[in-house]
């Protein structure tokens, strides 16, 4: 597997394309949060992006720029990023946009997608059913094909939450980051730890699905990967084989965390700081919560990843930890 020269400075060409379409995303400080580890805790939101989800940032730098679209574009996805796609594609004038996601999808991601003009389909019960048909796809039609997170262009859009958490909070000592396919926290850690090298990264995954986990363990990208049932759909899979070149030096390490503090993660959210977050983006505040002494006094951000969990799912997470 080749490896990548993405650096600083094709996330800061990236931030240029983004900011043409995309605000600045918020940061708050968590009065509670900081309180558990007596330090400062920062929350980005990337929860608050239109398509509710980070992933909207490489999905904008990977379509900026694309020539020949005659066969169209395709993407497989879990959907956040075919939103990100989705998003991108109106916001560029781009037609004939077909996203394949699995039929597991939640249905908060299906409602959203259903909104835009595009050619929604749906393959297998994972995402990399949905991957593999959205690859068979471009093969037999001549479509460009936009990965979900193995493609520099997309980490180099991710990364631009790093460089916006170094131009509001350049004193930050550890960025707390979700971590599923792996363009989030390979982009946001090229970038912070070139322009800041003393910053710690820390990635969080589900114990479902610890393909990061075991990548960085064993010293090889696990993509595809076999996971367990998770409600963190945007977690679950595997590690892509860019991120892992280009980011396993860079990350301090990967904290995994089961279902049940997905759910309170969740919870506590919604209930000490009235954010709605998935269990894919909520579970950035797990280390906090289990009240890990490393952190105690630090300045800390976690980056809220995405919004876009099940009513039913968050009705169910509200009944079981209001009746405690």
């Amino acid at each position: 597997m080749a490896r990548t020269a993405l650096g600083a400075r094709e996330v800061l060409i990236a931030q240029k394309r983004i900011r043409k379409v995309l605000n600045r995303i918020p940061i708050i400080r968590s009065e509670s949060l900081s309180c558990r580890v007596q330090g400062d805790v920062w929350l980005k939101l990337e929860s608050s992006q239109p398509t509710g989800s980070f992933k909207v940032r490489g999905a904008l730098n990977a379509l900026s720029g694309l020539e020949d679209l005659s066969g169209g574009i395709v993407t497989g996805s879990a959907g956040n990023h075919g939103l990100g796609v989705a998003f991108a594609a109106e916001s560029l004038g781009i037609k004939g946009v077909t996203i394949f996601v699995p039929e597991t999808a939640p249905e908060a991601k299906i409602r959203r997608l259903q909104a835009f003009a595009i050619d929604l389909r749906f393959a297998g019960t994972t995402y990399e059913h949905a991957h593999q048909a959205a690859v068979e796809f471009a093969k037999q039609q001549r479509a460009v094909y936009i990965p979900a997170y193995d493609d520099e262009k997309i980490i180099a859009g991710q990364g631009t939450v790093g460089l916006e958490i170094l131009e509001e909070l350049p004193e930050i000592e550890l960025i707390i980051v979700p971590v599923g396919g792996g363009g989030l926290i390979a982009g946001i850690a090229t970038a912070v730890k070139e322009l800041a090298p003393s910053v710690e990264v820390v990635g969080v995954q589900a114990q479902a699905s610890p393909s990061a986990y075991l990548s960085l363990r064993d010293g090889t990208p696990y993509d595809p990967f076999d996971h367990a049932e998770t409600i963190a759909d945007g977690l679950a899979g595997g590690f892509g084989a860019k991120p892992f070149y280009l980011a396993r030096s860079l990350i301090q390490r990967i904290l995994l965390f089961d279902e049940r503090v997905l759910r309170e993660c969740v919870y506590t959210l919604l209930d000490e700081e009235r954010i709605v977050a998935e269990p894919s983006g909520a579970v950035v505040i797990a280390p906090l919560l289990e009240a890990d002494d490393t952190l105690r006094g630090k300045q800390i951000i976690c980056v809220i990843s995405g919004s876009n969990i099940e009513t039913g799912l968050l009705r169910e997470i509200l009944f079981e930890f209001s009746e405690r």
